[in-house]
């Protein structure tokens, strides 16, 4: 099958729809979490991702808190502004959606977690050792996880844990046990203000990572005008 996986779109439709245009015919969406948090439309990016279908969805920390069921002493003040606003905005049907969601599943023989296979809500995996912790936490050949917004692979082989950080627009073979990142589709923090995102063969194994330019200024806009905090406007145009 060819999978689209994104993850992290946090509430950015703009992001969404043009990753969703960019990818063209899939078979099945796999979404790793954090639908909302951030941006300006969690209820225009909830009711589209209801729209496909073969959708698999999962909770990601922002979703949780969004819905009361994570507390927000592990968010910043910046964050915790932004969980606010969320949560004054989702629409009962939205927080329904986002309730209904596991931060786990296994899905096709591939293990999916929003943050990590040991601790699905939030831990970070942003260097080998933390990766290498978590290969114990799944039995599957392949974990697919967001949540640092920065695309990676950890690859376990007989040298240990090594990251292969791929090249935009390049296919790779995942080989072996693997533990790979997507990026993120609505706040990018590698440097790269695009949208990233991943078209999975599960038949070849093959890894094809994506990146597309969105209308940044547009969704700059639209949370000026909700008032949310300026540090989140202002590093979608940077990708940091």
């Amino acid at each position: 099958m060819r999978i689209l996986i994104i993850s992290d779109i946090h509430a950015n439709f703009t992001a969404l729809e043009t990753v969703l245009d960019d990818a063209g015919k899939v078979d099945a969406v796999w979404c790793l979490g954090d639908v909302v948090g951030y941006g300006p439309d969690p209820n225009e990016c909830i009711a589209r991702l209801q729209q496909i279908p073969n959708l698999v969805c999962l909770q990601g920390n922002h979703d949780a808190a969004v819905v009361g069921d994570l507390p927000l002493d592990g968010f910043n003040y910046e964050a915790r502004l932004s969980v606010g606003w969320q949560q004054e905005t989702v629409t009962a049907a939205s927080r329904k959606f986002l309730v209904s969601l596991e931060p786990k599943t296994v899905v096709n023989d591939v293990t999916l977690a929003h943050a990590s296979p040991r601790q699905p809500i939030f831990e970070y995996l942003l260097d080998t050792y933390s990766a290498s912790e978590n290969f114990g936490f799944f039995n599957t050949e392949f974990c697919f996880v967001g949540h640092t917004h920065v695309p990676s692979i950890f690859v376990h082989d007989h040298d240990g844990v090594n990251l292969v950080v791929p090249e935009p627009n390049t296919q790779v073979e995942l080989r072996g046990r693997c533990i790979a990142n997507p990026g993120s589709v609505g706040q990018p923090r590698d440097r790269d203000p695009r949208s990233a995102y991943v078209i999975f063969d599960d038949q070849a194994g093959t890894w094809d990572f994506r990146r597309v330019e969105y209308d940044v200024a547009s969704v700059q806009e639209r949370m000026q005008a909700a008032q949310l905090p300026e540090r989140h406007i202002l590093r979608l145009a940077y990708g940091n």
